[in-house]
């Protein structure tokens, strides 16, 4: 495996010759990307020479982000039979927008020893590369790794809160293979009944051996207004998984608030307590039971939302004709983006047949034979039946 990455390696390298064996290349094993995506490069200098100094400054650009991930590694290694000084530095690329991307030229200045012991310099220069960047998948905030981890914490069960106690929720979240301000923004949790207070974020880049990994650290400290229980909000964002090539969700799953003093407003006055609370009981009783009257029957009450999304699922949709178009016309970048659009305008979780169309196109080696519009069909179908 290792002997096939270099082989890889060497087929996308740009090589610059300098005097006798001594060159310098730019080394890459990623030809797909898709932005944002981390692209891990090897600017490796093959030397017959005897280096004492060196300078190399990797070049900037408003089309990645890069950052080095080790220290310059400087070792002897024979070469078609030489023995050469070997120069190898790893950096990771970041695209930050889609189509051809260059990388390079790359100078590395050299101090060297000559054979009558004076010293002298030069300039030895990599050609740039060119990488063929991919959009996005989605219309999300681009975030690409190879693996991302989220925590949600809280110091105390939200079901059975005090008077007065304060809720903390401290959220992590960690992605390999990706830089800190690709990580989403903070979620907005407030709501009208609670007191929230956010405390500063702490985002940064850790290196480790695994490559660099990104995280955002979140907490916040909650307190209900009032007594009453309720729910905050869910959220989620999307990432790529640069692994299985698939877009995946990571969620802060939802919280409901009860209190262990029930009756009590908590927004009121010490003194007094809430008076109508058997009125409440009495109409929270009758709410029940006429829900479940009519879930016996089969008409179970859903909240608007959820009403709207099964109506939705019933027709076309306004997607329907961009969607024909791009898989008539074998346009698999349109064809993904009408189809994420459609997905959402249901409000519904995107099918496992989803990955044969990504795997078109996000995949280093696409399999043949990928029927557009059949694979629409099959789309649909399944949507249906969901």
């Amino acid at each position: 495996m290792v002997m096939r990455a270099f082989l890889a390696w060497l087929m996308l390298a740009s090589v610059a010759l300098a005097q006798g064996d001594t060159r310098l290349m730019i080394l890459h094993d990623h030809g797909n990307p898709v932005v944002s995506e981390m692209v891990e490069l090897t600017i490796r200098g093959e030397y017959d020479l005897t280096v004492s100094l060196e300078d190399m400054e990797f070049p900037n650009s408003p089309d990645y982000d890069w950052i080095q991930v080790a220290r310059d590694d400087w070792h002897k290694e024979r070469v078609n039979g030489r023995l050469l000084q070997i120069f190898e530095r790893k950096v990771a690329l970041f695209p930050r927008r889609e189509g051809a991307l260059t990388v390079g030229p790359i100078d590395h200045k050299l101090t060297f020893v000559q054979d009558n012991g004076q010293r002298a310099e030069t300039t030895v220069t990599a050609a740039p590369i060119t990488l063929g960047v991919k959009p996005f998948p989605t219309d999300a905030p681009p975030l690409s790794a190879s693996q991302l981890t989220l925590t949600d914490e809280l110091s105390a069960d939200p079901g059975r809160l005090q008077k007065n106690e304060i809720l903390t929720r401290r959220v992590t979240v960690e992605a390999l293979g990706a830089l800190a301000h690709h990580l989403p923004v903070r979620p907005d949790l407030s709501e009208p009944w609670l007191i929230l207070f956010s405390q500063p974020e702490h985002r940064e880049t850790v290196l480790t051996e695994a490559g660099p990994v990104a995280r955002v650290v979140w907490e916040w400290q909650l307190r209900p207004r009032t007594g009453e229980p309720a729910i905050l909000h869910a959220e989620a964002f999307s990432w790529f998984d640069t692994d299985s090539r698939q877009i995946e969700v990571a969620p802060l799953k939802p919280i409901p608030f009860g209190f262990a003093g029930f009756g009590s407003n908590f927004g009121a006055s010490d003194q007094g307590t809430w008076r109508g609370w058997p009125l409440a009981v009495l109409a929270l009783g009758g709410g029940i039971a006429a829900s479940l009257g009519l879930m016996l029957q089969g008409r179970g009450l859903l909240p608007a939302a959820a009403i709207r999304a099964r109506i939705r699922r019933l027709l076309p949709g306004p997607h329907a004709r961009a969607m024909r178009r791009a898989a008539a016309e074998g346009d698999l970048p349109a064809l993904r983006d009408a189809v994420d659009r459609h997905l959402r305008w249901r409000d519904q979780r995107p099918p496992a047949l989803l990955a044969d169309l990504d795997r078109q196109l996000y995949a280093p080696d696409p399999p043949p034979g990928f029927d557009a519009p059949r694979w629409l069909a099959a789309f649909r179908r399944t949507l249906r039946q969901a």
